[in-house]
C-alpha cells in the first residue's frame, strides 16, 4: 500500500492491515439487511466477530446497529468498517441501494473505514453513483477511508463477469475517489491481471459463489492473489462454513502470505487475557 493524501487518512488505511501490508482480508457481514441473518444458529454477532478476529481477519463490514451487539475488545486487532447503504431481497428492485447512515455517524461509532455498494446497470444506478460521489466528498472532509463494492448487476447485464463491465465498475470507483474497490472476479486470470494492473487503487475480489470444500475456497483465493488483487472480501463462504474461525484462519494465512505457525503465534498473542477468545 502506497500512502497518499492526508496523514490521517493514510494512517487509517495502514491500520486496516493488521497482519501484513502484502494482503488484506475483509469479511463482509452486511448481508443481514439484504438476505436476513448471517449469524449461525446458537451463536451471536459478537461470537462470530470474535471467531473472525481470532482467525486473522483484518476487518469486518457491518451495519450500524450491529455494532451495539459486538464487544469493543473484538476490534483490538481487527478493524471496523460501517456499511452505509442497503436494500432487501424482497424489494421490487433489490439492486436499488439507498443510503441508511452517513459518514459522520460511522465516525461516531468508531469506524476505521466505510463502504458503499453500487450496482452498475441497475435501474437505480444514477442515485447510487451520485451517493458514492457525495459520500466520497464526506470521506475526504473527515479523512476516512472509503471502500466501494461495485458490481455489474441489473436487468441489462447478461454476464456479471464480463471483463469490460468489471473494468468499468472499478473505474467508476477510482474516478470517484475511493481507497479500495471490491468487485467480482472477471472472466479469466489474464482478465484479472489486466484489471489490477490498470486500476489505480487496490482491488479486492468478492468471495465468489459457495464452494463445496475448504480447499475450493483456498484455490479461489490463490487465483485472486495470482491475479494481482490485494486480497479478498469474503463473506458467505466464511460465515456459512461449519467452522468460521478455522476457515478464516486458512484464508488469512493465504492472503497474508504467512506460514501457518506464524499466524497461529499472532492469533495466540491477540487472545491474551481472553480478550479475543471466542466466548460461548
Amino acid at each position: 500500500m502506497i500512502p497518499h493524501g492526508h496523514f490521517a487518512r493514510s494512517l487509517r488505511l495502514r491500520r486496516l492491515h493488521h497482519h501484513t501490508t502484502s494482503g488484506l482480508m475483509i469479511t463482509p457481514l452486511d448481508h443481514s439487511i439484504s438476505d436476513g441473518p448471517v449469524v449461525p444458529r446458537n451463536s451471536s454477532i459478537d461470537r462470530l466477530a470474535g471467531q473472525l478476529a481470532a482467525g486473522g481477519v483484518d476487518a469486518i463490514v457491518v451495519h450500524k446497529g450491529s455494532v451495539r451487539h459486538i464487544r469493543p475488545e473484538r476490534f483490538a486487532d481487527m478493524s471496523l468498517i460501517i456499511h452505509l447503504n442497503a436494500s432487501t431481497g424482497q424489494a421490487v428492485d433489490p439492486d436499488a441501494k439507498y443510503v441508511v447512515t452517513e459518514v459522520e455517524e460511522a465516525l461516531r461509532l468508531g469506524a476505521d473505514a466505510v463502504s458503499v455498494h453500487v450496482n452498475l446497470g441497475s435501474d437505480d444506478e444514477r442515485r447510487q453513483i451520485a451517493d458514492l460521489g457525495r459520500i466520497s466528498d464526506a470521506c475526504d472532509r473527515w479523512n476516512l477511508p472509503l471502500m466501494a463494492m461495485v458490481y455489474p448487476r441489473g436487468p441489462r447485464v447478461t454476464d456479471p463477469h464480463d471483463p469490460a463491465l468489471v473494468a468499468h465498475a472499478v473505474t467508476i470507483a477510482a474516478d470517484l475517489g475511493v481507497d479500495l474497490v471490491k468487485t467480482t472476479f472477471p472472466g479469466s486470470m489474464p482478465d484479472l491481471l489486466a484489471l489490477t494492473e490498470a486500476c489505480p487503487v487496490p482491488v479486492l475480489i468478492a468471495g465468489g459463489p459457495p464452494q463445496a470444500t475448504e480447499d475450493g475456497v483456498l484455490e479461489f483465493v490463490g487465483e485472486v492473489l495470482a491475479g494481482g488483487a490485494l486480497g479478498v472480501a469474503m463473506g458467505r463462504n466464511i460465515f456459512q462454513s461449519a467452522d468460521p474461525e478455522r476457515l478464516a484462519g486458512r484464508v488469512a494465512r493465504r492472503v497474508h502470505r504467512l506460514p501457518a505457525e506464524e499466524l497461529d503465534d499472532m492469533t495466540r498473542g491477540h487472545q491474551r487475557d481472553g480478550q479475543q477468545a471466542v466466548l460461548a
